[in-house]
């Protein structure tokens, strides 16, 4: 199916000034078009004049490339209005040597830029790039290719700035019903809402590539840095991906494996599975499964990572839902995750701030557990099932090891830990427990793992000898 193009039809109503003419003259006999030397890009100049050429040029470039036409992008700084859109590209090579900045230099081009930004019908903001209905698309580099999503600019002031924006703000980078995608050699910067939104991909791998979202250049997550809120790294939906030799940090979900739509199981749930992530160094709010509702995700692995200073760790959520949701066959292995400030384990119900009311539970409260009155809410209706976290070392984390939440009328099954290592575990809010363990039937520990959760069946080489 086509995607929604309400979205299309507002930006062709938009001022952009795009040289039609020497496009259309091109397009018969050109197969590799430079941004500028060829289509007119104007480079190295931050005017919001500027940004509306330039993401003009971008949409009316995209709407004429043919099959396995390249763009260039030279290794200079080109300025775009957000709302660039491309559909039905194929085998396309998009060669981004330089920069788009989807911001403007001058302070008040900065504030007209945002209230001017492109929306759709019901006045929603345009994400910055969007592609859709792709295959054999190519996003490469020679070097470092990056994308600029001035971002601190929608963040607003820290602690404030969501208050006032929420999360009406544009995707970085955005692709949907995709066939055999590669993504390689770029830094996707500043997002000011989520980095990347992948959904419904066959196909896709994304490799020696990098993410940076933060207010400053802190080694870890302070409560400033935080309020970046919802710059998720990479999250994708689909089927056969892999994510691969790359560097993620950013103040939410590193990667976020979310619900699909095109695959769906004789129940009629979107199903998201087979998915590899290996060889990634991430720092944010976890190596994350979710938040899905309804939905299936299946035969997920994330390997050979290390996460340095993050927030969460290992993470896997369900939102707020009556729907039979299910998360199963997952492994995590080889992970080592080095000095976390929140939770280095969570396996239960999402714990987020969907609203103004920021410690309201959507399911679990980010206030919990430190607030008097707060809840953690873990949905009835939904399943964890076969879940293994293998060779996982835990260094100085400032809390507790971790969270397993499940419901007690729902409890998850088959959940494995084998060599779990928590070395010097912080001693709040748990205590000698070390694990909120709850709503959990067949959780086995086994090796090295240490400390055991309380609700696991203790068949560690430990117990064994009598330890």
């Amino acid at each position: 199916p086509q995607p929604q193009s309400s979205g299309f039809s507002t930006v062709g109503n938009m001022k952009w000034s795009a040289p039609l003419i020497v496009l259309s003259s091109l397009t018969a006999y050109a197969k590799v078009y430079d941004f500028e030397a060829d289509l007119g890009g104007i480079s190295d100049d931050g005017s919001l004049d500027t940004a509306w050429h330039n993401g003009g040029l971008m949409n009316e470039t995209l709407a004429m490339l043919g099959k396995g036409d390249t763009l260039v992008i030279p290794n200079k700084t080109y300025h775009l209005m957000g709302g660039v859109q491309g559909f039905n590209l194929d085998s396309v090579t998009l060669q981004l040597e330089g920069t788009l900045n989807f911001g403007t230099d001058n302070i008040l081009d900065g504030y007209r830029d945002i209230k001017e930004w492109p929306r759709n019908a019901d006045n929603n903001v345009l994400e910055c790039f969007s592609l859709y209905s792709c295959k054999n698309f190519t996003l490469t580099s020679s070097g470092t290719g990056t994308f600029d999503g001035a971002g601190k600019r929608w963040w607003g002031i820290p602690g404030i700035g969501y208050l006032v924006k929420g999360e009406h703000r544009p995707r970085l980078f955005t692709m949907d019903y995709s066939n055999d995608t590669l993504i390689e050699n770029f830094l996707l910067y500043d997002s000011p809402y989520w980095t990347t939104y992948l959904t419904d991909m066959n196909r896709l791998e994304i490799r020696h590539s990098s993410i940076d979202a933060r207010r400053m250049k802190d080694d870890g997550h302070n409560l400033i840095d935080m309020t970046a809120f919802n710059t998720d790294g990479f999250d994708v939906t689909g089927t056969n991906v892999w994510i691969h030799d790359c560097d993620i940090w950013n103040q939410d979900d590193c990667i976020a494996v979310k619900e699909s739509w095109r695959y769906r199981d004789e129940q009629g749930r979107g199903v998201a599975s087979n998915m590899l992530f290996e060889r990634i160094r991430a720092s944010g709010v976890g190596l994350t499964i979710g938040s899905i509702a309804g939905s299936v995700v299946q035969n997920i692995t994330f390997r050979d990572c290390y996460m340095h200073h993050t927030y969460k760790g290992i993470y896997m959520k369900f939102r707020d839902t009556e729907s039979a949701g299910v998360i199963k066959d997952v492994t995590y292995e080889n992970i080592f995750i080095d000095t976390p400030s929140q939770w280095p384990i969570w396996i239960g119900p999402a714990q987020q701030s969907d609203s103004a009311r920021l410690c309201a539970a959507h399911p679990c409260s980010i206030c919990w557990p430190e607030l008097p009155g707060s809840e953690c809410n873990m949905p009835s209706s939904v399943s964890y099932e076969n879940i293994l976290l293998k060779n996982i070392t835990i260094l100085n984390p400032t809390k507790s090891p971790g969270v397993i939440r499940g419901n007690e009328s729902n409890p998850m099954q088959k959940v494995v830990f084998e060599d779990v290592q928590v070395i010097n575990p912080g001693s709040k809010p748990w205590g000698d427990d070390y694990y909120d363990c709850q709503g959990v039937s067949g959780g086995v520990a086994k090796g090295s793992t240490w400390p055991v959760p309380p609700c696991f069946e203790d068949q560690t080489d430990a117990a064994k000898d009598g330890l």
